[in-house]
């Protein structure tokens, strides 16, 4: 055999070594066949690649050259092969053991409602064993439910642009929950007792007691024979059901163009001295009835309107709104 042909028959089986050991290598499914391709191909002692470097001393001069450096790219090939099998099976079983079908499953870790959705289902619930059920209406409203049918006329400064979100002359942001009031009495006759709680939006500037949008929760009850003797039972029963028995309720003539009379309702709260005012009510204005399409000589009723965050604040000793709308875990966390 020339030396020619022996090259020729070494550099082939140096193919047959790749192509066999890479095939061994990538099939190999588990750590114990990895090992057994590792110890076939690769062995330090009885390795077929090691039998392959032996044969580098039976070639010519001329031809160990060449045999020398395919046998470098065959080693690097089987190695680099036999560092992916290892790395293959080392996530498999990472994968393995992060997920394991046959174990019970993981319950996620809740959090809660925020302080404002407790309070708002608080006084649903609160309102809801009064007898009062619950509406609610869109937060894009329009001037005649927000102004008109509410006996607020055009040149009251309640309507200025600078004190609403108007998004056209005659569409806004709802400035009060009032408008659900009107919504509900154009839809049904009277007896009427509902609630209305929701979203509304001023421009205010943002600090500790004032924010740009904010919730409210208004009350209405249309009947015959309603008066304000009811509304201020309402309130009292409301005011010592959420805040406690301890609490002092006052009213303070005041003026709402949809009620008359109107009260400012104030409360005194775990023995303080300071007066606090918790919202507004008053007996429905006529006009507002008429809006709507009630005969004001045939039924009565009362309106009261109230923040939620102002309760909120309250009840839970808050003294900044701006915790509210921050997000802060470790505020919410409390509640």
């Amino acid at each position: 055999m020339s030396s020619q042909d022996t090259l020729e028959s070494a550099l082939g089986d140096l193919e047959r070594l790749e192509s066999e050991g890479l095939a061994a290598l990538g099939a190999a499914d588990s750590p114990e066949a990895v090992e057994a391709a590792r110890i076939e191909y690769l062995g330090q002692k009885s390795g077929r690649l090691k039998a392959a470097q032996e044969r580098l001393r039976t070639l010519e001069p001329s031809g160990k050259r060449a045999y020398g450096q395919r046998f470098n790219g065959v080693k690097q090939a089987l190695e680099a092969a036999l560092e992916e099998a290892r790395t293959r099976l080392e996530r498999r079983a990472v994968a393995a053991d992060a997920l394991d079908v046959t174990l019970p499953g993981s319950r996620p870790r809740l959090g809660h409602r925020h302080p404002l959705t407790q309070t708002a289902d608080e006084l649903i619930d609160l309102f809801g064993r009064f007898g009062f059920s619950v509406a609610r209406g869109p937060e894009v409203e329009d001037t005649r439910h927000n102004f008109d049918a509410l006996n607020i006329p055009p040149v009251h400064p309640a309507r200025d642009p600078l004190d609403n979100f108007y998004l056209s002359e005659s569409t806004m942001l709802r400035s009060q929950t009032s408008t659900v009031q009107i919504r509900v009495m154009e839809a049904q006759p009277p007896p009427v007792r509902v609630i209305a709680i929701g979203r509304v939006y001023r421009p205010d500037t943002v600090d500790a007691t004032h924010s740009f949008m904010f919730h409210q929760v208004e009350g209405l009850m249309v009947d015959r024979g309603v008066t304000m003797a009811d509304l201020k039972t309402v309130l009292r029963l409301f005011a010592r059901s959420y805040l406690g028995q301890d609490v002092k309720i006052r009213f303070r003539p005041s003026f709402f163009p949809f009620t008359e009379p109107s009260v400012e309702v104030d409360m005194l709260w775990h023995g303080g001295d300071r007066w606090v005012e918790m919202g507004g009510a008053g007996m429905v204005d006529p006009n507002v009835l008429r809006a709507v399409g009630y005969d004001p000589e045939e039924v009565t009723g009362f309106a009261f309107g109230l923040g939620i965050e102002r309760l909120c604040m309250r009840r839970h000793g808050i003294d900044d709104i701006r915790l509210l709308y921050q997000g802060d875990v470790r505020f919410l966390e409390q509640f």
